[in-house]
């Protein structure tokens, strides 16, 4: 590696760093200035406190590390431009494309330390962070962070089961329905006003409970006032908190989205848009450097502002697409895996056109 590509990957990595260490204590102060008096209210230990913020660090750093990352290198790159360093640089024969090497390896580095951050570090900070705000800020936390009405879900091949609502604290399910098929056919249905989860011997006691076994000629109707009984499901599983694809180990990941493609979950977009990001974002490194290189590395009349200024506009738009594609994602038929890297797609393609103009 030359001293030039030293000095460059130098300054890139030092200047990222930096515009961490800048914005993640201004947004720590935002965060404590809004909530400082529900945690007074709550007299929330000071230790649980201190590991929130450890948790919010992590989280608000991946939740932005684009902007971050996007900003760092047009500031840094418009400091090279404004003094003139990469004319020199360009004039004593380097090309464009060499150049740009020791970028592409500085977002090498920052793409590996994001994949990793999203893997390790990310689901146990996500966990931490949501659980202190519903236990603590939000009120009534367990029932607000769990998926609670209308739960349907598939709970083997050919079993599927209904629950219209689902009482968190007191283990009670209300409107609940079960079908079972065979060859498409119904067998049975079972249905019940409520359903209560017994914990002592993981029965449910069904309330109101009717049962129709389908027949060839006619079919048999079962009622009673109370009826327990042991179900292959447990209905914690069919509450699952909200977030709960944001707190799991990518193999951990895997497993439960499988899982809940089974159950046939409503949630599965949620969760398929969680794992996908965990590759997209490391991959828009490349893309936000690439975009911030082309759009820097020439000297401006307006000098740095009028670059920030592009870049900020560049940045947000970015991070906006994002959200808005994630949410069309998970609220509509909107394939999750396109959701997710179209916003990567259409920047990738904005990155080719700038760098072949700035070649020029």
């Amino acid at each position: 590696m030359k001293i030039i590509d030293k000095y460059i990957l130098k300054r890139y990595l030092s200047t990222f760093v930096a515009m961490l260490l800048m914005f993640i204590p201004i947004a720590i102060v935002i965060d404590v200035s809004e909530k400082v008096d529900k945690m007074i209210e709550n007299k929330i230990p000071f230790i649980e406190i201190a590991i929130y913020y450890y948790h919010f660090t992590i989280y608000f750093a991946n939740l932005l590390f684009p902007i971050f990352l996007f900003l760092s290198v047009i500031w840094f790159t418009s400091k090279l431009a404004n003094n003139t360093e990469i004319i020199a640089i360009l004039s004593s024969g380097i090309s464009f494309q060499r150049f740009m090497r020791p970028f592409i390896i500085g977002a090498s580095i920052v793409s590996l330390f994001a994949l990793i951050m999203g893997v390790f570090l990310v689901p146990k900070a996500s966990e931490g962070f949501n659980n202190f705000r519903y236990t603590y800020l939000k009120g009534n936390g367990k029932e607000m962070m769990r998926d609670n009405s209308n739960v349907f879900k598939q709970i083997s091949k050919d079993e599927f089961i209904y629950v219209g609502n689902f009482n968190q604290t007191s283990k009670i399910a209300f409107n609940f329905a079960m079908e079972k098929f065979k060859k498409e056919k119904l067998q049975y249905k079972v249905t019940a006003s409520r359903i209560k989860w017994n914990p002592k011997d993981s029965s449910y006691t069904m309330f109101n409970y009717n049962k129709r076994k389908v027949g060839e000629f006619a079919d048999i109707i079962e009622t009673a006032d109370k009826k327990d009984t042991i179900f292959k499901f447990d209905l914690e599983d069919l509450t699952p908190v909200v977030y709960v694809a944001e707190t799991l180990p990518l193999g951990e990941l895997y497993k439960f989205i499988d899982k809940e493609k089974s159950r046939g979950s409503s949630n599965i977009n949620v969760y398929l848009v969680v794992l996908y990001k965990k590759y997209s974002l490391p991959v828009s490194a490349f893309i936000l450097t690439i975009i911030a290189v082309a759009v820097s590395s020439m000297k401006r009349r307006g000098g740095m502002g009028l670059n920030l200024a592009i870049g900020i506009g560049l940045a947000f738009s970015f991070v906006f697409f994002d959200k808005i594609f994630g949410v069309l994602a998970e609220k509509s038929s909107v394939p999750p895996l396109l959701a997710v890297w179209l916003p990567n797609i259409v920047f990738g393609i904005l990155a080719i056109y700038l760098l072949r103009n700035a070649k020029r």
